[in-house]
């Protein structure tokens, strides 16, 4: 079937890919919008990991506040590019991104960065709990992967479900940014400031 200009128009204003990819992937899905966008993800989202070591030094410093400043956050998020900067899509994640540290307060950004010292305090600490509960000795090892695990999940950005789609991790939600852009993005660092914090700057 023949693809409209419009049609290409559409699915670029929803995805940020380029014309030629467009036209290919509405060609693939027979001028299904949706389709085409799922096409484009897909293969964005494989070529995603190539692009994780290519230099991201463009992007914006997202700030939000909530409860009339009762709550701040400030997130930077980095892409290789300011054309891809300067979008809406850009713009939309890092405010997604900003609402999530509001809302989840993570204390990490990545499982890297938790010092060893807090995993072995938490290891040490679902063991206790675990015997406390009187569980074999055979699977409190695997007890205690499980307590830590949930425990990253909730801790590190990276790995915490998103607040608005509880299918996908943060994680997930950024590699499907980078698919949509075809760039490196980066989530470069975040802080998160309540009213009354004993912490300072």
């Amino acid at each position: 079937m023949a693809i409209s200009a419009q049609l290409i128009k559409e699915l670029r204003e929803k995805t940020q890919a380029g014309i030629l990819d467009c036209r290919k992937a509405l060609e693939a899905s027979d001028g299904d919008l949706k389709k085409a966008e799922r096409f484009l993800l897909e293969k964005g989202l494989a070529a995603a990991e190539k692009r994780a070591d290519r230099e991201a030094s463009n992007g914006v410093i997202e700030l939000y506040n909530h409860g009339d400043g009762r709550l701040g956050v400030m997130v930077e998020i980095n892409c290789e590019t300011d054309f891809v900067a300067l979008t809406d899509g850009f713009r939309s994640f890092a405010h997604e991104i900003a609402l999530q540290v509001a809302a989840s307060d993570p204390s990490w950004l990545r499982e890297e960065d938790v010092p060893e010292a807090i995993i072995a305090e938490q290891k040490d600490i679902a063991r206790k709990r675990a015997l406390e509960e009187g569980k074999p000795e055979q699977v409190i090892d695997r007890i205690i992967e499980g307590r830590l695990k949930k425990f990253l999940d909730d801790a590190c950005l990276m790995n915490q479900i998103y607040i608005k789609d509880e299918e996908k991790t943060v994680d997930q939600l950024l590699k499907e940014i980078i698919a949509i852009t075809g760039e490196n993005i980066i989530i470069r660092r975040f802080e998160r400031w309540s009213l009354g914090d004993a912490e300072t700057i």
